[in-house]
């Protein structure tokens, strides 16, 4: 446990961040597989499910919750993803 002022507000600020960035990864998750899952049922909002993903990981990438070359990887591969679900529908 630490005894320096400054270390125990760290920690503290550490905790706090390190939940907040729990929570943006698993939101990631999340939106990237509901667009997977419209995109294989083909439904209309299949459009809208791919852009909430990408707006989400741009937007951790920007808040530095992921690195911004990640967030690209991932954009890349979803989108490569869908446009191969799409060709075998």
């Amino acid at each position: 446990m630490a005894n320096i002022k400054s270390q125990i507000k760290r920690n503290k600020q550490n905790e706090r961040r390190h939940e907040r960035n729990k929570a943006v990864r698993s939101e990631l998750k999340t939106r990237v597989k509901s667009a997977l899952t419209a995109a294989e049922t083909g439904a209309e909002d299949s459009v809208e499910a791919a852009r909430l993903a990408i707006s989400k990981l741009d937007k951790a990438a920007s808040k530095g919750v992921i690195h911004k070359n990640q967030a690209s990887r991932r954009k890349s591969r979803l989108m490569a993803r869908i446009a191969k679900l799409q060709d075998q529908s």
